[in-house]
């Protein structure tokens, strides 16, 4: 086991405590001052000196010294806190200095503040934060040390849910399988579970028991609006009906055959059928007539259409000659400007002259500087002019062959846009004909439209006209003689098919009914099955309930078997039967939150503190605080600093713990 022992503490100008040496000389001690002497101070600069927190876990405390007024008593001090520890026979120490930062601007007087720092020590080597850190993570974790150093740690400080996942750390969870092996109660489980974990099973129970409760709470309501909406049929008779409803649709039927033989009086479809005849006669005639006028209509707006398409055809062509001729005169403006341009280039290059200055410092050597013959200077300059006036040859010939290319190109676009143009020309001149050709048309048409002939001028039209007359005054006189008859029928039958109505109406209630009545049906079943449904959810929930509570008693007796003193309750059963997660320190019965007295409180703390140290295989130093109320503290491994409320002592007093006892 891993053992750490804290061998001296010192504190200075740390929470109202001006000077303070805490040697221990390796071995327990206790620590007696009155209230407010700075007992509980030496445990909280123990711990801000490793993790910066006070023994309450709290990182926002004031380490300064306050006066009454609750302000800082003294500015510029150094707050410092040194711990020296034996871990495992090696020396250790540890300090931390916490410090006023003040700066003095260039011109003022007098300093401002400007925050804190803090420095670092580990051995007495000055080290950067992280590094310090770093060191004491090696010795123990800040979770683990405040576990093992403080009693009320464990009960006080941590949350439920920490002091569960603690206790599960040292005695282990248990398997779902082990737990209902303990309990032959549960063995359905196993196969109700499936592959899935025994909260998720509950959540899937929870969430089909919410339906199902929906459901049957809907389904009264269903059953009883289904009632309501039936109609009475007490007084029907579904054979009657039907015999009454066939024998009137038979009467129905005779009455509209005597209406339809009324309606289709011989002499009377004869007349019709003549009447029809006539008509087509008229068309006939119609056509006839008119044949000759409409075929020669028909050929000059033929004509018509032909002219105006060939004009149509003629625009197109102008108005892409017209863009054709716009394209032409952009190519000719850059072409006549390339030619300009190439003419004002040749003109330039005409006019240099061959720079004789530039050469008047060839005289000379440019390798050796030494003076040239007279006759290799002037072969030089001759050479030169003769270059210079070749280039300009060149270059002349160049642009000059360029500008001709470009007048050419300038000439044959003038001309090709000129052919453009005269065709334009031509279009247009057969486009003003062609529109006087289409005027000529147009006005034959409307001559030739208005000769029609009219077909009532014709005898033979007039004379069919009067026959038509004749039979349609016909036909009224025989509708007429028949219209009493055919209304008394039409009445008649309107009757009947009312009453066919009313017990067709009858009929669609008892179909109503029996529909209604099969929904009712479906619905008690359905009823049935989701209740019996709920009753096997209810024994699954019952089962997952039972698994927890075998869980509880084991997982408890497991883990109250690992204290001597302590024992823990980790689960509380609700009203309505479920139960409820817990973590709760008890101590021969009596609630470590409630009714159990101090020294209890410190020695199930210890009990705590005894079990944790050997699950992580460490001890380090305890801080009893209040050790006073304890007349004997239960036995322990790990260094014990004792805290003592001692009234007569104005000033803290250390006593070692062999020396008390020996007395």
């Amino acid at each position: 086991m891993k053992e750490l022992i804290l061998v001296s503490l010192t504190l200075r100008n740390f929470k109202g405590i001006r000077d303070f040496v805490l040697e221990t000389g390796s071995s327990s001690v206790s620590v007696f001052g009155d209230n407010a002497t700075g007992k509980t101070t030496l445990f909280d600069g123990f711990v801000w000196d490793l993790f910066g927190k006070d023994s309450q876990n709290r990182t926002d405390f004031e380490i300064k010294g306050l006066d009454e007024d609750g302000k800082v008593a003294e500015h510029g001090l150094q707050h410092e806190v040194e711990a020296v520890l034996m871990v495992d026979r090696r020396r250790r120490s540890f300090k931390k200095v916490f410090s006023e930062k003040w700066t003095r601007k260039r011109g003022q007087a007098t300093a401002e503040f400007g925050g804190h720092t803090t420095d670092y020590y580990v051995d007495g080597v000055p080290v950067k934060q992280g590094q310090y850190k770093a060191e004491v993570d090696a010795l123990i974790s800040e979770d683990i040390f405040k576990l093992l150093t403080s009693p009320s740690y464990f009960n006080e400080i941590l949350k439920p849910d920490a002091r569960r996942k603690v206790l599960m750390e040292v005695c282990g969870e248990m398997t779902d399988e082990e737990i209902i092996t303990g309990n032959k109660q549960l063995a359905p489980l196993t196969d109700i579970l499936g592959d899935r974990s025994l909260e998720d099973h509950r959540k899937v129970i929870a969430a089909r028991r919410t339906v199902i409760n929906k459901e049957l709470d809907k389904i009264p309501v269903r059953i009883d609006e289904a009632r309501r909406s039936m109609p009475d049929v007490s007084d029907l008779d579904p054979e009657l009906l039907q015999e009454d409803i066939e024998t009137m649709r038979g009467r129905v039927d005779a009455k509209t055959a005597e209406l339809q033989r009324i309606q289709s009086g011989g002499e009377l479809s004869a007349k019709e059928l003549r009447l029809r005849e006539i008509k087509a006669e008229l068309t006939d005639i119609k056509q006839r007539v008119q044949a000759d006028g409409l075929q020669a209509v028909d050929g000059q707006r033929r004509w018509v259409m032909q002219l105006k398409s060939e004009a149509s055809d003629l625009q197109s062509r102008i108005s892409a000659g017209q863009r054709e001729v716009e394209q032409y005169k952009g190519q000719v403006s850059r072409a006549e400007s390339q030619a300009s341009r190439l003419r004002e280039e040749w003109h330039a290059a005409n006019g240099l002259e061959f720079p004789v200055h530039e050469h008047e410092h060839d005289e000379n050597c440019p390798s050796c500087g030494q003076s040239l013959p007279a006759d290799q200077v002037q072969a030089a300059k001759d050479k030169a002019l003769s270059d210079f006036n070749l280039d300009k040859s060149k270059r002349l010939e160049r642009i000059s062959a360029d500008g001709k290319a470009a007048a050419n190109e300038v000439t044959k676009l003038k001309h090709s846009m000129f052919d453009v143009e005269e065709s334009i020309n031509s279009f247009q001149e057969q486009l003003i004909a062609k529109q006087s050709e289409i005027t000529n048309a147009e006005s034959t048409l409307q001559s030739l439209q208005s000769n029609i002939a009219d077909p009532a001028e014709n005898a033979e039209y007039q004379a069919k006209q009067r026959e038509g007359e004749t039979v349609r005054a016909e036909i009224e006189s025989l509708r007429s003689s028949a219209a009493d008859a055919i209304a008394k029928a039409q009445s008649e039958i309107r009757l009947l098919r009312i009453q066919v109505d009313e017990l067709e109406a009858d009929k669609a209630k008892l179909t109503t009914v029996a529909a209604t009545e099969k929904r009712i049906a479906e619905l008690v079943e359905e009823e049935r099955k989701l209740t019996s449904e709920f009753e096997k959810l209810e024994h699954e929930l019952f089962l997952t309930e039972e698994f927890t509570r075998t869980k509880v008693s084991m997982l408890e007796s497991k883990i109250n078997s690992k204290f001597k003193h302590a024992r823990f309750r980790l689960f509380e059963e609700q009203v309505n039967g479920g139960l409820k997660d817990v973590c709760k320190t008890t101590y021969n019965g009596v609630p470590y939150e409630g009714g159990l007295n101090n020294a209890a409180r410190i020695n199930v703390g210890l009990d705590i503190i005894n079990t944790l140290g050997q699950h992580y295989g460490f001890s380090a130093p305890i801080f009893v605080d209040n050790a006073e109320a304890v007349t004997q503290l239960i036995d322990t491994d790990a260094q014990v600093i004792r805290l003592v409320v001692s009234e007569g002592d104005k000033k803290l007093r250390l006593e070692h713990n062999d020396i008390q006892e020996a007395i």
